[in-house]
């Protein structure tokens, strides 16, 4: 291995040994930080400098697309008017590797006249910004991946995953769903994504292929033919028991098995996997590979099929 490959394996390796470290150390103070940001009546207020400011920056992202609102304030600003951004109902999240960083630290007494809760990230509980907060979480890591023990690295990766896994806490406490996701992400692929549904790329309930569990496999050959959506429903009593599809016909072939006087229902497949019309498009991809196959009928509340969906039509909206 070069030199080059060694280097940046041992820099994964340090950072892995950090983040492993981390979700060792996690416990009730965890837990308290959770409550104390779930029962926040206002906003997340994240503050930092240098590196931790830039960290900080990504968390507060992270937080106000999961469902949690929050602005990052750069400490530095703080003192020239940006205090007035913080109120009683807030939460400071304040980030600093060593808890003395002094933009930091100059805003404890500002932060404490105006009553908010203080929420710290240090790598130092005896730090200044530790102690006087509310409650502190523990960022220390073993080792930089830097060789010259400089430069934030392992502790960046630490503070992001960190951040990553209170906003997961606080998106599940809140019962953020994928349509909450969605209202914040309206735009590009991820928008599609999250927006688009069955209803929106399948083929109609007069389009659908359906013949009863009786009629013989020469109809239903004819109804697959005619349709042209390589799969047939099979209903009884207008509920979807079964599917023939136009493999399960080339198998039948294959088997030189005599069949076209005989009725569907013994050739079908029961219990075929289905969809609904509002589920999101991206699910309904996800079912189709991973069951291998093509097109699922999309069926109501009583499983009577009221469309089909095929996975060309979902692939050709730029979901993937």
């Amino acid at each position: 291995m070069s030199l080059t490959l060694q280097r940046a394996t041992r820099t994964l390796d340090i950072e892995l040994q950090g983040i492993e470290a981390l979700k060792h150390r996690l416990d009730s103070q965890f837990e308290s930080a959770i409550q104390l940001l779930y029962e926040c009546q206002g906003k997340v207020v994240i503050t930092g400098v240098g590196k931790s400011g830039l960290i900080g920056r990504k968390i507060a992202a992270t937080f106000t697309s999961t469902g949690t609102p929050a602005v990052f304030l750069h400490s530095g600003e703080s003192a020239h008017g940006d205090l007035g951004l913080i109120s009683s109902k807030d939460v400071v999240l304040a980030i600093s590797f060593s808890g003395e960083s002094a933009e930091v630290v100059q805003m404890l007494p500002h932060i404490k006249a105006i009553g908010t809760p203080l929420l710290s990230l240090t790598g130092n509980h005896k730090s200044t910004l530790a102690t006087n907060s509310s409650v502190h979480l523990d960022i220390s890591v073993e080792r930089e991946a830097c060789p010259l023990g400089l430069a934030p690295t392992t502790s960046s990766i630490v503070t992001l995953a960190l951040g990553d896994a209170i906003a997961m806490c606080l998106l599940e406490k809140k019962d953020f769903k994928e349509e909450n996701f969605a209202l914040f992400h309206p735009g590009g692929s991820l928008g599609k994504k999250l927006t688009t549904r069955v209803q929106d790329v399948m083929f109609g309930k007069d389009q659908i292929p359906i013949v009863s569990q009786k009629a013989s496999m020469r109809e239903l050959l004819q109804v697959l033919s005619e349709k042209q959506l390589g799969i047939v429903a099979i209903v009884e009593e207008e509920k979807l028991c079964g599917v023939f599809t136009l493999g399960d016909l080339m198998r039948l072939f294959e088997n030189q098995q005599s069949f076209l006087d005989e009725s569907a229902e013994k050739f079908m497949i029961r219990n075929p996997k289905v969809t609904e019309a509002r589920t999101l498009a991206a699910v309904a991809l996800h079912t189709m590979e991973t069951y291998s196959i093509t097109c699922l009928i999309v069926v109501n509340e009583k499983q009577e099929p009221i469309g089909i969906v095929q996975i060309y039509s979902i692939l050709r909206t730029g979901i993937y």
